[in-house]
């Protein structure tokens, strides 16, 4: 592998700035999740859209983030510097909150979106390669479980404070969002005042990083986790549909967020976890055991739309969640050279991106043609599909070691 002598190993604890970055995405997810939990009601119920059309807004939408990580993680290595970029897109996401309240249509909510998930894009890539730079070489499982267990608890107390919000002001969708805004800027705050970036990220400044000969420095093994993940966005839609099998179910408007608080609890509980599972044992069987989690879950939605099996679907698919995220970018870093892992990250993302635009547009027209059972039967057999994969590409189950 690519080992990186500045990074101290066996470090008795992660340093400060990668807590700092952990509360930073917990603020912007409850800034996010405050809106995106009740985006898809909204737009099926206050403006009048199809399951389609909420599938295809939050495919492009998240694949448009996923791509747009390829030219800033590139960015940071050439620049040889990440925070700017972080502070740039995650100013760029608290700043398009305003919109979503102020939109008076589907159209505006696809711009307001297509802007958040651009910030999303923009800080994703070097903020990943940040943690990776300052986490001790041992520890890097452990340093991304933190990262996806802070974003989780986040992400369960936007919809939380969000239901909250919309019990206090009889569904007030538009209030809530303006509201959204105060979490999303505390959070640019903290990462620039709580996380300085180390030295040893300079060194490759001023280098190209995907001239030819630097692109094949990616290994095999890198490539094999780009394809892994590939996959999984596949068997993985978006979770607007989630709160529409919820909503579907008779679910109360007001509570229909409460989806994303179970999902999200069991993603927290899960990540950190797993994070320091990942540095002792192998990837490919947690990948694998990931797996049928996401099966089980899809199988328990499909069945019924009761909330009771809607709400136990959720936390199986939250539990997939926080084993396998963090996992999947703990391998990107230890099979990247150190001077690509902005570029490795984005590379991992975009193709992600695509599959998952794929996925959730597939998902939305099976769920307008067929119904919502089979839009999770389908989500199933991409599951089965991915465990195939995984199994086809086993040779790269041997953690690789820094």
């Amino acid at each position: 592998m690519h080992p990186d002598p500045t990074v101290p190993a066996n470090n008795p604890r992660l340093p400060a700035a990668i807590w700092a970055l952990g509360f930073v995405s917990l603020l912007m997810d409850v800034s996010s999740e405050m809106v995106h939990s009740l985006l898809p009601v909204f737009l099926v119920t206050a403006v009048g859209a199809s399951a389609l059309t909420v599938g295809f807004i939050e495919g492009l939408a998240e694949a448009l983030a996923l791509v747009v990580k390829v030219f800033s993680g590139t960015l940071s290595d050439f620049w040889g510097r990440r925070k700017g970029l972080a502070v740039f897109g995650y100013s760029l996401g608290a700043l398009s909150k305003p919109l979503f309240a102020l939109a008076p249509g589907a159209g505006m909510v696809l711009a307001a979106r297509l802007i958040d998930r651009t910030g999303k894009g923009i800080r994703g890539a070097p903020r990943d390669a940040l943690i990776a730079d300052l986490a001790p070489a041992d520890r890097r499982g452990e340093a991304f479980g933190l990262r996806q267990s802070l974003d989780s608890v986040g992400a369960f107390l936007g919809p939380l404070l969000a239901v909250g919000l919309m019990l206090l002001w009889a569904n007030d969708f538009r209030a809530v969002f303006w509201v959204a805004v105060v979490p999303g800027l505390l959070a640019v705050l903290v990462l620039v005042l709580g996380v300085q970036e180390p030295a040893h990220t300079r060194p490759g400044r001023g280098v190209n990083p995907i001239r030819r000969e630097n692109l094949r420095r990616l290994s095999r093994a890198y490539w094999s986790v780009v394809i892994l993940g590939a996959c999984f966005s596949l068997a993985r839609f978006s979770e607007a549909f989630l709160l529409l099998r919820a909503e579907q179910g008779g679910l109360a408007v007001s509570w229909v967020p409460l989806v994303l608080v179970v999902m999200n609890l069991a993603y927290s509980l899960s990540a950190y976890p797993v994070g320091r599972l990942a540095d002792r044992m192998s990837h490919t069987t947690l990948l694998a055991i990931g797996l049928l989690v996401l099966l089980l879950a899809d199988l328990l939605l499909a069945a019924s739309n009761h909330w009771a099996m809607v709400l136990l679907g959720v936390a199986v698919w939250g539990l997939h969640l926080g084993m396998t995220q963090g996992l999947l970018a703990t391998m990107i870093a230890h099979t990247a050279p150190a001077d690509l892992r902005g570029t490795a990250f984005g590379a991992f993302n975009m193709v992600s991106g695509l599959a998952l635009l794929i996925a959730s547009v597939l998902a939305g027209l099976l769920w307008d043609q067929l119904g919502a059972t089979a839009t999770f039967l389908a989500g199933a057999g991409f599951s089965c599909a991915a465990l195939l994969c995984l199994l086809w590409l086993k040779k790269i189950g041997d953690n690789p070691r820094p």
